[in-house]
């Protein structure tokens, strides 16, 4: 099906675009009072999550309601240690929480890493009532969590500021740390590829905990396996978002993917002098979002400008936060969509 706004697709492709095309991580919820009658009258995110026709109608929501550029499937990262037999409960208000935990090798041994399909089948059937209800308006964007992130969870167990007791798992079992993650990198792959087939038409890969790793780390145990699923991955376009990692951005520009997403601490003037042939998405900080409306079309309007010239996919440079007006989230996109 041909669709009727590929913006998103053209600007990550380096093709002409008429203006700059705008989507919001974690748009798909959290701020919408439309999404949270549905949440509330259900058990728990999970099962949200895991019920196609749900998940697919909270993923359009955005669309409909902030006029946003792209859909995101209505999902988790977790999913996938999930689908290994690493069961997660999603905790209100904490967050994600594993009552076990991988420590040893019969641990990472146990892990199933080739029944996906079945497993994650709930994922590829909301991605296919996306796309039918969608009828071609915008483009649908798949996604998983970078091998590292996952990592941090099925060690940590949980959210963490400092995640110590995953990276001290990196210092005292690199030879398993790199068995683990070549195990999540390939379901990874094996994932996004189901997405793509069910109807995905591009793919983000979320490394959120990639800027508390030193560099020489996030070399070993992260951007390796980045490289690994960017150059298995050639359905569709890429985006690498790796929160954090601004000592790894000219590193990234070797990377086999379209699109690099930057936070909101990460130089646009910087990231525009290193990438030559990638676009780059972002990077709005969320909490412009708390200021008056005069305060969020100048600081879209600045971010826009410093973009110039420049292959750029609007943005904020993390997900939205959940007390956010949703009022305040269509000033960005309207100052986004009016700038010229």
């Amino acid at each position: 099906m041909k669709l009727k706004n590929d913006l998103i697709l053209k600007a990550a492709k380096g093709e002409n675009v008429e203006r700059t095309p705008v989507w919001l991580m974690r748009q798909a919820g959290r701020i919408l009072p439309e999404y949270r009658k549905i949440r509330n009258s259900l058990s728990g995110f999970k099962e949200l999550v895991e019920t196609p026709h749900l998940a697919a109608e909270v993923t359009i929501q955005p669309v409909d309601i902030l006029q946003v550029d792209a859909a995101i499937i209505f999902s988790d990262i977790l999913v996938i240690p999930e689908s290994m037999g690493l069961k997660y409960e999603m905790i209100e208000k904490k967050g994600p929480f594993f009552p076990k935990t991988i420590s040893n090798r019969n641990d990472i041994n146990a892990l199933n890493v080739s029944n996906v399909e079945d497993q994650l089948s709930y994922v590829f059937e909301a991605i296919k009532i996306t796309k039918h209800e969608l009828s071609g308006r915008v483009p649908l964007i798949g996604f998983a969590g970078a091998p590292w992130t996952i990592l941090a969870y099925m060690v940590e167990g949980q959210g963490s500021k400092t995640f110590s007791k995953a990276k001290s798992f990196l210092y005292r079992e690199p030879e398993l740390a790199h068995l683990l993650l070549n195990k999540i990198t390939e379901i990874t792959i094996k994932y996004l590829k189901l997405q793509i087939k069910a109807g995905a038409d591009l793919v983000q890969v979320f490394d959120s905990w990639a800027g508390i790793l030193s560099p020489e780390y996030y070399e070993e145990f992260g951007f390796k396996y980045l490289e690994i699923i960017c150059n298995s991955i050639k359905e569709v376009p890429k985006t690498i978002f790796s929160k954090g990692a601004f000592f790894a951005l000219e590193k990234m520009n070797n990377l086999n993917c379209e699109t690099i997403g930057l936070d909101w601490t990460m130089s646009i003037k910087n990231a525009t002098q290193i990438f030559n042939n990638k676009t780059l998405q972002g990077n709005l900080d969320p909490c412009v979002l708390y200021g008056d409306y005069n305060t969020i079309e100048k600081k879209t309007k600045e971010m826009l400008h410093k973009f110039e010239n420049y292959r750029h996919i609007a943005n904020l440079g993390h997900g939205v936060y959940p007390d956010t007006d949703p009022e305040k989230v269509k000033c960005f996109i309207e100052s986004v969509k009016s700038y010229k």
